[in-house]
């Protein structure tokens, strides 16, 4: 029987990418601590097209829990994400503050660095851009 539970973990956790799951209220919550920096993983629907600048694809997203973000996706380490206004995506990236504050979320790609230590990914019609 334990093994069976095993297999079946197993089968899920490939399934699924192995990907964090969604955490609206993470998000939620990072945002009112003023967490710069914190990884998030949450839903949310899309704002504006993206807008190519410097390497960077740059789109407004609205979450569940209703704040808007920028996304700064970098195109130089993963490939541009088809998306539109309107379109649906879930987003795992490093939460960023600026003044004013303004809210946004980068490090969306695989490729880490000292800016961005933990791999990130956008997920868009069942597809992972990372």
């Amino acid at each position: 029987m334990r093994r069976v539970a095993l297999v079946a973990v197993a089968a899920l956790l490939i399934a699924c990418g192995g990907r964090e799951a969604a955490d609206d209220q993470g998000l939620h919550k990072g945002i009112q601590d003023n967490t710069s920096g914190a990884e998030v993983t949450f839903d949310a629907t899309v704002l504006t097209d993206p807008v190519e600048s410097g390497g960077h694809e740059r789109f407004e997203v609205k979450t569940s829990t209703g704040e808007t973000l920028e996304v700064d996706h970098n195109t130089t380490l993963a490939e541009s994400v088809p998306v539109h206004k309107g379109d649906g995506v879930v987003i795992h990236g490093q939460l960023y503050i600026d003044p004013g504050p303004r809210y946004g979320v980068h490090c969306t790609h695989a490729h880490t660095s000292g800016g961005c230590p933990n791999p990130g990914w956008i997920e868009y019609n069942n597809n992972y851009y990372e």
